[in-house]
């Protein structure tokens, strides 16, 4: 499937697009590439001159800590559909890094693109904007999880996120889905010590909530995983209206 496609997905999703914004976004000019686990897709630079779709796979926004180059942290997870770096398309440049979390494909689509969209196509520019909001929204609702929820609860409410994430395009069905990201990984996301991960993983299987296997994840109890994270999708935006 190309990129567009569930970019595509992730728009009608939300609004109805007519025909001539599907045409438009299926004859963008990209570039395909595929990057190894932790592998820099989107570095640190002034100037940008591209954003990226991710394909396959799935990518964080990284930020290093200031003084401490070698550490980072990560501040979204991407999915196939999302728009990774759209902001840089209108930003002087990026203050952090998109790295390949496992295996990803992405396509790259020049920013002389996007302004001929911004020209041409209203209703397309105004869904691509509503696109880095729904990113913002993202961020603050993993802001709430955070100072709201325990470690069960907080990593819970990310996996029901996610899984919401990738069905919503496509990329998931049936309460399965792959979370490329090892333990030390999550850890780091969402704040915790690695300890603190393998216990909480270890307690949504003891409920009987979901089952895990390398990066395999199967939810098993939706309703008592969405009700142990508190889990409301009205952040995600998912509800269709004209826009």
């Amino acid at each position: 499937m190309a990129i567009t496609e569930y970019f595509i997905r992730s728009l009608q999703r939300r609004d109805t697009l007519s025909e001539a914004d599907i045409n438009r976004l299926r004859s963008l000019k990209s570039e395909k590439q595929r990057f190894g686990p932790g592998e820099v897709i989107v570095p640190i630079e002034r100037n940008v001159t591209r954003s990226c779709m991710i394909l396959r796979g799935m990518a964080g926004r990284s930020h290093p800590l200031v003084g401490r180059p070698e550490e980072r942290v990560i501040t979204a997870l991407h999915v196939p559909g999302d728009f990774v770096d759209l902001h840089g398309f209108v930003l002087a440049g990026l203050e952090h890094e998109v790295v390949a979390l496992g295996p990803t494909e992405v396509e790259f689509v020049e920013h002389s693109e996007l302004v001929e969209i911004t020209e041409n196509f209203p209703h397309l520019t105004r869904l691509m904007w509503m696109a880095t909001l729904i990113d913002a929204a993202v961020h603050r609702q993993w802001l709430v999880a955070a100072a709201s929820l325990r470690s069960s609860a907080h990593l819970a409410h990310l996996l029901c996120e996610i899984y919401t994430r990738l069905n919503a395009v496509g990329a998931a069905a049936n309460m399965h889905f792959t979370l490329p990201l090892l333990q030390r990984e999550l850890a780091d996301i969402l704040g915790y010590s690695p300890i603190h991960i393998n216990r909480a993983v270890r307690d949504l299987r003891d409920r009987g909530l979901i089952r895990w296997t390398g990066s395999d994840i199967t939810i098993l109890d939706w309703d008592g995983l969405r009700r142990l994270a508190r889990f409301d999708p009205t952040y995600l935006d998912l509800e269709r209206h004209s826009r």
